[in-house]
């Protein structure tokens, strides 16, 4: 039977096909220390759980307003008019089942057939994906080590023409750890300012960010009305499994954005919502606790990669990635890319890890090679990870 063309454009989330195999190598009695999802390995924190079993208790199994219930909503307004010093009407939030939902929606609200999105490369891989998807024109923009995985503002420039609909921005970063700084920020709203363009500003690990405070282009001067923030609950407070996200935006887009998850899925699950809530305006100590311990692994594996032969690494700022340079490494071992370095790392070591080309196709002239690896496990994993690829990439 016929499939759609458009299917032949849609990529996906290769840290899940990774996971496939490291269960199946693993359901064959090997060994795997694995660094390839980006998944808190922590629990939903106790007040939470709680809420959701008192949520059902209650009779909270039913549909919700296609927008989200107006508790969470309320209290979505507060956190982020709080942490971005901007003021959010409930009107302008809209509650999904996760964050990518907003990726998808913004896109297929925003951007025709042919329009340009400019994406950061490397970047979470659903970009590049949805962007094709709907026929619109992925440009990317280079995250350069050299810049502590920033971009370069005349490259940013040069490409932005009359066809530019919409620029994604991420910070702190996934797969670098890396993070926006002011400056960056203003650089953009400068060169965005007098045209029609959308930022969709991706900050899911806002909470999650070690010696600097945070910074949203959303609290910039004029950038709140073309700004569609992206934030959730999945890694703040260790919820993957809950799908539970949102995004913030002007009122009449936020209307256009829940027609279209009335279409798609209804609502949000009910109940997971009122333990949103509490989530939000509860206790935060388990995760400060959570994210005081990934800083402790952050620096736990950036001193031990710096230590392995043919690795160089810069510190993340945020979220709960590293992004090793490793292009030594394949020259030694005569591997072409860090693609097969991967499959080697899988397989002879018994360690995952994820290669740059997950993270979107290199860009033009791109000669260096990365892998991301997530800390987000314990610190015996990394122990024995680091040791695995030492003796690895140094035999």
């Amino acid at each position: 039977m016929q499939k759609a063309k458009r299917m032949k454009r849609l990529g996906t989330e290769t840290a899940f096909e990774v996971l496939v195999r490291v269960d199946e190598l693993r359901r064959k009695g090997r060994d795997i220390v694995s660094f390839c999802i980006g998944e808190p390995d922590f629990d939903t924190p106790q007040n939470i759980k709680k809420a959701a079993v008192d949520a059902l208790e209650e009779g909270h199994t039913h549909y919700s307003p296609s927008a989200g219930i107006l508790p969470l909503r309320e209290a979505i307004s507060r956190y982020i008019s709080k942490t971005r010093a901007i003021e959010v009407d409930p009107e302008e939030v809209v509650v999904t089942p996760g964050a990518k939902p907003i990726i998808a929606y913004s896109i297929l609200a925003c951007v025709n057939k042919e329009d340009e999105v400019i994406y950061p490369s490397p970047g979470f891989p659903i970009y590049e994906s949805f962007i094709n998807f709907v026929g619109a024109k992925p440009i990317p923009l280079p995250l350069l080590e050299e810049k502590e995985f920033s971009f370069d503002a005349d490259e940013l420039e040069k490409k932005i023409t009359d066809k530019t609909r919409m620029m994604i921005i991420n910070s702190p970063h996934n797969p670098t750890g890396g993070t926006l700084t002011q400056n960056d920020l203003e650089k953009i709203a400068e060169i965005v300012k007098d045209k029609d363009i959308w930022i969709v500003s991706d900050e899911v690990y806002s909470q999650i960010i070690y010696e600097e405070k945070f910074k949203s282009i959303a609290s910039l001067p004029g950038m709140k009305d073309r700004t569609i923030l992206i934030d959730g609950f999945s890694k703040t407070y260790a919820m993957t499994g809950w799908r539970l996200g949102y995004g913030v935006m002007r009122k009449e887009l936020a209307q256009d954005i829940t027609r279209i998850q009335t279409n798609v899925n209804s609502c949000t699950n009910t109940f997971i919502q009122h333990a949103g809530a509490v989530g939000l305006e509860g206790p935060q100590d388990a995760s400060v606790a959570m994210i005081k311990e990934f800083k402790e692994r952050r620096d736990i594996i950036w001193e031990g990669l710096n230590e392995i032969k043919g690795i160089k690494c810069l510190k993340p700022r945020g979220a709960f990635y590293i992004y090793p340079n490793v292009t030594e490494v394949c020259q030694k071992l005569n591997l072409e890319d860090s693609k097969e370095l991967q499959e080697y790392l899988l397989y002879q070591a018994g360690v995952a890890v994820l290669g740059r080309e997950c993270f979107g196709k290199k860009c033009q002239g791109e000669k260096e090679e990365y892998i991301r690896l997530s800390y987000a496990t314990s610190r015996e994993n990394i122990s024995e990870g680091l040791k695995r690829i030492k003796k690895a990439v140094e035999k």
